[in-house]
């Protein structure tokens, strides 16, 4: 088995199971299983089925597409290193996206860019049931007319917010998942839901007929 390395050690935690996260399937063992053996193929399914996930969580983590490529091939050379260490104890889609989210959030911290604005309300229990605000984000995302600005506020957003709400809204991550991935607890995933969702609302008010 490989060694664990000194330049794997910000890796999350192998499966550290939590509310919300699913177990690995019957599917997620036997591609483990077979990459581990060397099966001709293998590795390159496994990536073909988890690019996206990584794409899109680095993608909207560091918005930059040279150091997103660079940073996918990174979390994939590690997947491949450390998955000896994957236990079955979570979805591997969950464990692979914590290490695409490590590799990204390493990546901003090096350049010193925060990933959530300053708030003086850093609490998210207050807000655990208003997710669902009367803004209907995914009617926005298939109006062609407002398609644009509603991307454009999304990118304006932090680097956290904003792979939240992606993986949220447009890749339908349920938000246990989304704990998983990011280490958060649920309570403050939905808590930088609704403020990321205020915060289009505010946005695009004029453009979608909403008040503030």
């Amino acid at each position: 088995m490989p060694a664990t390395s000194e330049r794997d050690a910000d890796l999350p935690a192998a499966d550290a199971t939590g509310a919300g996260q699913s177990l690995a399937s019957q599917s997620d063992r036997a591609l483990v299983a077979a990459v581990l053996a060397n099966t001709p193929g293998a590795f390159e399914r496994l990536v073909r089925e988890y690019q996206g996930l990584c794409w899109h969580i680095i993608q909207r983590m560091v918005r930059h597409p040279e150091d997103t490529r660079e940073l996918c091939q990174e979390t994939f050379l590690r997947v491949h290193r450390c998955l000896h260490q994957y236990r079955h104890e979570s979805a591997l889609k969950s464990w692979i996206g914590q290490v695409a989210y490590s590799m990204a959030k390493r990546h901003l911290e090096r350049r010193r860019i925060p990933l959530i604005e300053a708030s003086g309300d850093d609490d998210g229990s207050s807000l655990l049931d208003r997710v669902t605000d009367g803004f209907d984000l995914e009617a926005a995302s298939a109006d062609e007319q407002v398609v644009g600005r509603l991307h454009g506020a999304i990118e304006a957003l932090p680097p956290l917010q904003r792979t939240i709400l992606t993986l949220y809204h447009l890749d339908e991550v349920p938000i246990g998942e989304i704990a998983a991935i990011t280490g958060l607890a649920e309570g403050t995933i939905k808590s930088h839901l609704f403020r990321s969702r205020a915060k289009l609302r505010e946005r695009l008010q004029d453009h979608l007929g909403v008040s503030p």
